[in-house]
């Protein structure tokens, strides 16, 4: 058996020959994957979930070794998953837009991972050029804009005024196939990743997203508040290094 002081001369040879130090302790932060908020996270086929978030999921923890993130292969409604961050059954939801009141609920960190382009989707037939909300107002009340209830656009739609609003679907398919059908006369929906839903919805050829941007708004990454500073501290400098690096825009435009 080795001395105590023998321990301690090798312990000192490793150091001065540059053996490696022992490895940081991993940090394990539970996520889920949001149902209906392509091209965040995408069914792609049995037990499988792709998509943007998942992607920058793993670049964090390549530019961090010690975070991991673990549950984005499971499906969560998108309002039972942001009411479950504010009571601290998970750690993170990627790419959240920021409210007053998720403000209070959520600790969002800088910088913005990207900016979702708010576009209406209307049927392939539709003849309306549409500009600005002006126009939209100019068609009369048949002009109902399909929205998600729990998501943010009955908000931003309500704040514009002055429109007709059914937001009682509880999915972007849902109101994707409601436009489809006749039962509005356009859908509200955020860019990137529009063209690959109205793709894999079946309805190309049927609808069309018109070209201009009605609104704009950035999207972060919301930690909860229970989640040590320290370790919220070591994502947001993850994320940091990403947007210098260009990785950040390199996903966006993977699957925009």
């Amino acid at each position: 058996m080795l001395s105590k002081g023998l321990r301690r001369a090798l312990a000192l040879l490793c150091a001065l020959l540059g053996a490696p130090a022992p490895a940081a302790p991993v940090t394990v932060l539970k996520v889920v994957a949001q149902e209906g908020t392509e091209p965040k996270f995408i069914p792609a086929g049995i037990g499988r979930v792709v998509g943007l978030c998942v992607d920058l999921f793993r670049a964090i923890e390549r530019t961090d070794p010690t975070l991991q993130f673990v549950g984005d292969q499971q499906w969560l409604p998108l309002v039972r998953a942001l009411s479950e961050l504010a009571t601290h059954q998970h750690d993170a939801l990627c790419a959240v837009q920021k409210t007053d009141e998720r403000a209070r609920q959520y600790v969002f960190l800088d910088p913005p991972l990207f900016q979702l382009r708010y576009q209406l989707i209307a049927r392939a037939g539709e003849r309306a050029v549409i500009h600005d909300w002006d126009d939209v107002r100019a068609l009369g009340p048949q002009a109902v804009i399909l929205t998600n209830r729990g998501y943010t656009t009955p908000e931003m739609l309500e704040r514009v005024g002055g429109l007709h609003v059914d937001p009682s679907a509880t999915s972007p398919a849902i109101n994707l196939h409601k436009l489809a059908a006749g039962r509005g006369r356009f859908f509200l929906h955020r860019a990137p990743g529009m063209q690959g839903f109205i793709d894999r919805a079946g309805l190309a050829g049927k609808v069309k997203i018109l070209p201009t941007v009605m609104a704009t708004t950035n999207v972060y990454m919301a930690m909860g508040t229970h989640v040590d500073p320290l370790v919220r501290q070591r994502v947001q400098r993850a994320v940091e290094q990403l947007e210098k690096n260009g990785e950040l825009a390199r996903l966006l435009k993977k699957w925009d």
